[in-house]
């Protein structure tokens, strides 16, 4: 934080990260509230994701050729504005399942085409030294989002509904919140002095950066390994957010308050998973632990599915929110330290698209959650985590041979 460019870079993290996660606790509970299907939480994930796999690969080559300064300020302003429209239709309008669907589009395209840039902008400032710490700090402000954001936005729903579970001006008054959000984020942007230009190389086709991106990948096992767990965490270890709602209300029996405590208590688990890999960024190994973390994290999925009682669906999310945390800060790490700068851009929009995956997972995970039931969903997202982790340690050894993670002959 004495980066005083990444100072100014975090602001605007953390504004859009409250932002989202507040959106998803909102978005969540009405829709559920308006259909009772699982299936339709999914559709609407569904909407946000899909654009992460048409254009995350484009917002890559951006990242790559133009300054990322820009990039990062204009995309919270089109979210915030997207946002407003969808709280004044709550309030004002008769909202429905479709303008979820739509407003997901909107959010998943913004964020395709600028998250590369935006954490491919994060080594530039603070250079590699300190990178483990960086993405350290990054989650643990990303969960604190998921902390105070669900939270609020929990509390907010039960205070206005006053009891009436078809109410939506508690969801409306969160929109709104969300969008001032959004705009901060922007105006934060506004004072980073770094422009991010990119270095000067030889001018080509779109589609050749594109090229030269997935054959470096492909060529590179370790590089490539990564990027195989992410899509794999993604697909299966992230559905627990998405059917978070249902298991809320048909298996424990809670409301809006609740689900912000249930979200609140996964984001405490990774903050302190966060604080603890700051502690140990310097720590070795960081391939058998990446794989642990991973395969661990499908066990507690696990668990959590079998939870019956408030308390203990409190201690096991705590639990999936530790690893979770530990097991992505070290990816996204690792990543960002095995690739040249130049491509880091188009390394990290294919990271984007591995957030793109979800849907590949969770359209059968929410099919089964909505025929038997959202534990068993739970349960066989878990147990495909840990199914597929064992696969690529057994796969490609070499993530296994990952010492600190610097591409230098220690590694």
């Amino acid at each position: 934080m004495k980066v005083r460019d990444y100072a100014f870079l975090w602001v605007g993290m953390l504004s859009s990260s409250f932002a989202m996660s507040m959106q998803t606790i909102a978005q969540g509970w009405l829709v559920y509230e308006m259909s009772a299907s699982a299936l339709d939480l999914t559709w609407v994930t569904l909407a946000f994701m899909l654009p992460t796999i048409i254009f995350s690969l484009h917002g890559g080559v951006i990242a790559d050729r133009l300054p990322k300064k820009p990039i990062i300020g204009l995309a919270p302003i089109i979210n915030g504005v997207a946002s407003l429209i969808v709280a004044v239709i709550i309030m004002f309008g008769n909202v429905t399942f479709w303008d979820f669907i739509w407003v997901g589009l909107v959010n998943g395209t913004v964020m395709a085409l600028s998250i590369p840039a935006r954490t491919a902008f994060i080594p530039e400032i603070v250079g590699e030294r300190l990178m483990f710490n960086a993405m350290a700090l990054n989650t643990a402000t990303w969960n604190l989002s998921r902390i105070l954001g669900p939270a609020l936005a929990g509390f907010m729903i039960a205070i206005f509904a006053d009891g009436n579970t078809s109410s939506t001006f508690g969801v409306g008054l969160v929109f709104f919140v969300l969008s001032f959000l959004y705009f901060v984020s922007s105006v934060s942007v506004l004072f980073i002095r770094h422009h991010g230009v990119p270095e000067p190389r030889k001018k080509e086709s779109a589609l050749t950066d594109i090229q030269q991106c997935v054959s470096y990948v492909v060529n590179s096992p370790i590089v490539g390994g990564l990027m195989l767990l992410a899509i794999f965490l993604f697909m299966f270890g992230n559905s627990i957010s998405i059917l978070l709602p249902a298991f809320n209300t048909d298996v424990l029996a809670g409301g809006p308050d609740d689900l912000g405590l249930l979200m609140a208590a996964m984001g405490a688990g990774a903050i302190l998973g966060s604080l603890t890999l700051a502690k140990l960024g310097n720590m070795r190994r960081k391939g058998r632990w990446l794989l642990f973390t991973e395969a661990l994290w499908g066990f507690t999925l696990i668990g959590f599915a079998l939870t019956t009682t408030f308390t203990q669906a409190v201690v096991a999310i705590s639990a999936i929110g530790f690893v979770s945390a530990v097991n992505m800060s070290l990816n996204r790490s690792l990543v960002q330290l095995q690739v040249e700068q130049h491509m880091r851009g188009r390394v990290m929009s294919l990271d984007m698209m591995a957030h793109g995956a979800m849907p590949l997972g969770m359209l059968p995970i929410g099919y089964i959650s909505e025929v038997v039931s959202v534990e068993a969903g739970l349960a066989a997202s878990g147990a495909l985590l840990f199914l597929c982790t064992i696969i690529v340690m057994i796969m490609i050894p070499k993530i296994r041979t990952i010492n600190i993670g610097f591409v230098t002959p220690a590694t």
